[in-house]
């Protein structure tokens, strides 16, 4: 026992010496407490008068000076003494607590003084932050970062004092938003280590979320119901949502995100704080943000635009959503993350019923007007605008409609229902539905072709209107969604139409010629020819001098089809049988063509008046360009 307690004494860091008697060592002890108690009373006492000096100095209820002036804005220095004397007093008094000195007349000064100085410090605080909304604004913040590249980008300027004087203004902003959240920093933590967490947070979320409000209300956002939202006239609603789109990526780029790392450096020291304040202050707001497609989602706006506004906001969001789920990561902004993919989930579901609603417009066309001429449909041109348009947003929707079932075939006639067209199991989701709309597209076509008397004219008819889709998938983003194997398919039935279009219009001036034109025959039978020819082919050439062709090329592939087999057979009968007729006097009677003339009257077939949405586009198109496009008989 004597050698346990022994040790024990001479490893304990308060035995000023070595000792074997237990009598010496109790009275050495009893001394050395004495003195330490001693000791600490006197810094403890010097602590609080230490405090009590600066403290008082700034108490704005004692001082004029104090109430008119700033303490972090007239010397940083006894700003600073001010946090160091506040800290020293915050330990001198859990010292008097746990030395069982509650009731002391130190600890009830030093707690006066520790509100003293709690209140100036909250004074500070709200200070701070109301002088400097300037620099503490969402986008000097969000920004700062970005200043320095700024900076460097100042050798464009060719005066040097231009540089030096905006990189001076650069530094300066830099220089007061960075002091600025420190000092609000060093507040902060004073006041959550003294237990005035509380009156910190509440001083900060008045001022913050005045700010962010203010932010939210001058971008345009406000709240609206799903009523005042389906009552607006579209023209309206319309500017709304591109007022959306803009608010929507400065809050993203500033306003959130800057009050977010407002709040991680102020409140670095506590995530409770610091979560708790970013969410009272931007939560409602960001609600009111990504809740406002969701109103527009569910609208009955029935107007073509609406597909590429609703469009623009789905990409507005998703292109975010990881800064969505980065800023609002906290468990209390779970709400925010909800609402925007809230908000997805209905624009997703409001682009399939719109391409739904644009199927059934296609089907539901009962126009029986036919074209002039086998000329372009409004159906296809107005379907093939949207179309290109739609095409412009393949990444987007190729998300919304990937996991879409594909579409019921049966709602086809049954003609249409195992052809070339077949959907391609292994084709994408957007493929097969692109591929879908425009067969259901050229489904209509064919029957309103069925219409024509003239069986040539169906022919040409759907040989203009395939061509202007095929020429319209060539010129833009279709050509990726539906591949070269879609476009080579098709071609291939615009040449089959022309084909079938060929013998029908020219049958009987081809008739009117001997099969073998070379072979010799009768002056009687060859004037009978040359008569019959100019009788048919005068016929043929008035009928079809009305008929339109669009497409240059296709025009003139049809042209030269006719011309090379027509022109060569009348060449070869002409220089046979032009002797056979008899003298140049019969000739004048008989003949009446030359080949020559037969090939100058076929280029000048197939030119009329041709609509101007028949002209390929390009699929980037602006705003306004697009909403001419829409402007035709096709409304979804």
């Amino acid at each position: 026992m004597p050698r346990k307690g022994m040790r024990s004494l001479c490893f304990s860091p308060r035995t000023p010496s070595f000792s074997t008697s237990r009598q010496s060592t109790t009275a050495d002890s009893t001394a050395s407490t004495t003195n330490r108690r001693r000791f600490s009373q006197s810094m403890i006492e010097q602590t609080i008068d230490a405090a009590a000096t600066i403290i008082m100095k700034w108490d704005a209820d004692t001082s004029a000076y104090a109430k008119v002036t700033s303490l972090f804005y007239e010397s940083k220095r006894e700003a600073l003494q001010f946090i160091r004397s506040v800290n020293e007093l915050q330990k001198t008094m859990h010292l008097l607590v746990s030395d069982q000195d509650s009731g002391s007349e130190k600890l009830v000064r030093a707690q006066i003084l520790m509100q003293t100085a709690m209140k100036r410090l909250q004074k500070e605080f709200y200070q701070i932050l109301s002088m400097n909304r300037a620099h503490l604004d969402p986008e000097s913040v969000s920004t700062r970062s970005s200043r320095t590249s700024a900076r460097s980008s100042m050798s464009d300027f060719d005066d040097d004092d231009e540089i030096r004087t905006a990189g001076d203004s650069i530094s300066e902003i830099e220089e007061v938003s960075s002091m600025a959240m420190s000092d609000l920093k060093l507040i902060a933590d004073c006041m959550i280590a003294s237990g005035y967490a509380k009156e910190c947070m509440h001083v900060y979320k008045i001022i913050r979320k005045s700010i962010i409000d203010e932010g939210v209300y001058k971008l345009g956002i406000e709240k609206l119901s799903s009523s005042q939202v389906n009552k607006m006239e579209w023209d309206v609603l319309d500017l709304k949502i591109k007022n959306w789109l803009e608010a929507e990526k400065i809050s993203m780029r500033t306003l959130f995100t800057g009050e977010r790392i407002l709040c991680d450096q102020v409140f670095a020291t506590s995530d409770l704080i610091k979560e708790s304040c970013f969410t009272e202050i931007s939560k409602e707001a960001a609600i009111l943000l990504f809740g406002f497609p969701e109103l527009v989602a569910k609208t009955k706006k029935s107007s073509p635009e609406k597909m590429f506004r609703v469009l623009d906001m789905y990409s507005a969001i998703s292109e975010e959503w990881k800064e969505i789920e980065t800023i609002f990561s906290f468990e209390s902004t779970s709400t925010v993350r909800l609402q925007a993919l809230d908000s997805l989930v209905r624009l997703s579901e409001s682009v399939r019923s719109l391409l739904m609603d644009f199927e059934s417009t296609i089907q539901k066309d009962s126009s029986k007007t036919m074209i002039p001429g086998g000329g372009l449909h409004p159906l296809t041109i107005s379907s093939m605008n949207y179309l290109t348009l739609l095409a412009d947003y393949s990444n987007i929707l190729t998300d919304i409609i990937s996991d879409w079932p594909p579409p019921a075939k049966s709602t086809l006639p049954a003609s249409f229902l195992f052809g070339p067209d077949s959907e391609d199991s292994t084709a994408p989701a957007i493929s097969v539905r692109f591929a879908w709309l425009i067969l259901v597209l050229l489904c209509k076509l064919d029957g309103k072709a069925k219409h024509y008397k003239d069986v040539s004219l169906s022919y040409l008819f759907l040989a203009n209107n395939l061509q202007h889709v095929i020429s319209r998938v060539r010129t833009s983003n279709l050509q990726y969604i539906l591949g070269e194997e879609w476009i080579t398919k098709h071609e291939a039935k615009v040449k089959q139409f022309t084909s079938n279009y060929e013998p029908l219009a020219w049958g009987e001036v081809f008739a009117s010629l001997p099969d073998n034109p070379t072979a010799p025959i009768t002056a009687g039978k060859a004037k009978d020819c040359f008569r019959k020819f100019n009788a048919s082919f005068e016929n043929a050439y008035w009928k079809q001098r009305s008929c339109i062709v669009p497409d240059s090329e296709l025009r003139e592939e049809i042209k030269a089809s006719i011309a090379t087999k027509l022109v060569t057979l009348y060449r070869d009968f002409y220089n046979t049988q032009i002797s056979t007729v008899g003298d140049e006097r019969s000739a004048r009677l008989f003949v009446r063509f030359s080949p020559e003339d037969i090939g100058n009257y076929l280029s000048d077939l197939f030119y009329g008046t041709v609509s101007s949405g028949s002209s390929s586009t390009s699929s980037s198109v602006s705003s306004h360009h697009r909403r001419q496009m829409l402007r035709s008989p096709l409304r979804v």
